[in-house]
């Protein structure tokens, strides 16, 4: 239905888009996730040439809409789109602003469209509101009028830009129903968004967006429970870091742990959790690393991971020097012990460097 190759945009010297590809077949939704200033809308937004791309080509149905052309108000009529600030006409009521659409552009009569139109409000839930202006009508209420709005054009697919982000928390939930309905429907959709929980629940597909590329797309499944790129994982389960660079053996250990301990207080991870890490820390890095490291050739580079999805607290150490797992040590080792009742080994690996991934003990 619609194949995207090599779509770039740029802003000036603004890169926001670098290379986006992917294929929507019909009857696919798809959720496009990832931080703020990725490029979700703007991608959105040259899907129906809203923004005219820099480079690349977009066919949908066959036509490529980049070409210079393209009837492109024939092609938008195909591919609606839903705007997060709803768009309504203040000066009609809401059941013209569903037929203004269908009697100038496709050519339906008055009645005909506004029999329609009823019918599509009744879908969404609003039937009594055709009458209200949209100053009478909660956000929710807009933005439910808006997608009754974009489905009176008859669309083939339906682009939503963050359709709940403008919404009181206590709204979201009745826009997201009435498009659950719609996917169940079988209507072609993609969504930008922030609600996590839909995506996973209704998307066909999810596109993680990062770096002006799609970072890492898959089934709901493959994305939320196992994503396989960093950046992804990061984003999905919410996690914070802490970086610190030991290139001494004489480092700094209290600005380390001062740092440490800053962090954990930023999110408020428990006291009895912080004293486990340090001590960890110490047992680790201090009294085990270290003294297996050449005096001139200190290299650790720590990272602390807190997800606030699963609250786990996580630690990874990079480090140079031969191959050393301290969990390999005896089993009468102090350090080794002390270690053990602080923390859980998840990962060693050597390669050029050792590599060790740990996860901090509830207990």
């Amino acid at each position: 239905m619609i194949e995207v190759k090599h779509l770039k945009k740029s802003f000036g010297d603004v890169q926001v888009l670098r290379d986006i590809n992917a294929v929507i077949e019909k009857g696919d939704v798809i959720s496009i996730i990832g931080p703020s200033g990725t490029g979700k809308s703007t991608f959105l937004r040259c899907l129906n040439m809203l923004e005219t791309p820099s480079a690349g080509d977009i066919v949908f149905d066959g036509e490529n809409l980049t070409a210079p052309d393209t009837d492109l108000n024939k092609m938008r009529q195909k591919m609606g789109m839903v705007f997060q600030s709803f768009n309504l006409y203040a000066h009609l009521m809401i059941i013209e602003n569903i037929m203004l659409g269908p009697t100038k552009l496709l050519g339906l009569s008055r009645t005909q469209a506004y029999e329609e139109g009823l019918e599509l409000l009744r879908m969404v839930g609003l039937s009594e509101k055709a009458t209200a202006y949209p100053d009478e009508l909660s956000g929710g209420q807009k933005q439910r009028a808006a997608i009754a709005r974009t489905l009176a054009m008859h669309p083939e697919v339906v682009l939503f830009d963050e359709p709940t982000s403008a919404l009181d928390p206590t709204m979201v939930s009745e826009v997201l129903s009435v498009m659950r309905k719609l996917a169940q429907d079988g209507m072609t959709m993609l969504v930008v968004t922030h609600e996590m929980k839909f995506a996973q629940d209704v998307s066909t597909r999810v596109f993680y967006m990062d770096e002006g590329i799609i970072y890492e797309e898959g089934s709901p499944a493959q994305v939320f429970e196992n994503p396989q790129k960093e950046k992804t994982k990061e984003f999905i389960q919410r996690i914070r870091k802490f970086n610190y660079e030991i290139r001494s053996a004489d480092f700094d250990i209290y600005e380390m742990n001062n740092g440490v301990e800053n962090f954990c207080i930023r999110h408020a991870i428990p006291e009895k959790q912080v004293y486990s890490l340090l001590s960890a820390l110490e047992e680790l890095i201090a009294m085990m690393i270290v003294p297996q490291l050449p005096p001139d050739n200190i290299q650790i580079d720590l990272s602390i991971g807190y997800s606030e999805l699963s609250s786990s607290v996580t630690i990874e150490l990079c480090y140079a020097g031969n191959e050393y797992n301290p969990f390999d040590a005896d089993d009468d080792d102090l350090a080794l012990k002390i270690l053990g009742r602080r923390v859980r080994l998840t990962e060693y690996r050597y390669d050029t460097q050792n590599q060790l991934s740990m996860e901090l003990k509830n207990g």
